[in-house]
């Protein structure tokens, strides 16, 4: 990671995981080619877990090289750091106009980037606890009908999980006086 004071601790990425609306797995088929698409992903302790079609691009991609990358994105804004009679101040020395790219023409975020590898679940017990578990998530005010919405979609759909090696975990945010907010800094 090159902006070091920018990364957040391994307990930041995960969060940044959970609250995630979903993950954009990358990975490389079988030409070298890049393929990336976005995911409805949940995570269970070390392992998220994600449902798809049982044939396609991605399906044959995991079964050649299951080497992938999962980008999140948590919140993102853009600050409001100066006033407008602030930032016409600012305008009038040239001096200061680094503060505009640094500090104005700028976005907050948070971020956090798993690699793993990916695995075809095959235990029924465990696709149905991965299912339930994305149906939590994502809508969670049907789970009553999950019960039989699980037997007949079960057998439809591939249920992949992927083990976490490695979370790298970035964010950008300023505090309630325009200071960035660097390594070790979670309020201000």
């Amino acid at each position: 990671m090159r902006r070091k004071d920018r990364e957040m601790s391994r307990e930041f990425g995960v969060e940044v995981i959970d609250k995630s609306i979903y993950g954009i797995i990358s990975m490389i088929d079988e030409d070298n080619e890049l393929y990336g698409i976005p995911l409805s992903i949940v995570r269970n302790e070390n392992t998220l877990y994600f449902h798809s079609a049982k044939e396609g691009r991605k399906v044959k991609i995991f079964g050649e090289n299951p080497k992938v990358s999962v980008a999140f994105v948590g919140e993102t804004k853009i600050p409001e750091n100066y006033t407008k009679d602030e930032l016409d101040e600012i305008v009038k020395d040239e001096s200061k106009t680094v503060l505009l790219i640094s500090s104005v023409f700028t976005t907050e975020y948070e971020s956090a980037v798993v690699k793993g590898k990916v695995k075809l679940v095959e235990d029924e017990e465990e696709k149905i606890k991965a299912m339930k578990l994305i149906c939590e998530k994502y809508i969670p005010t049907k789970m009553d009908y999950f019960p039989m919405a699980i037997k007949s979609g079960l057998k439809r759909a591939n249920i992949y999980r992927i083990e976490i090696e490695e979370i790298t975990a970035k964010r950008k945010k300023y505090d309630i006086h325009g200071k960035e907010m660097k390594w070790g800094r979670i309020d201000g």
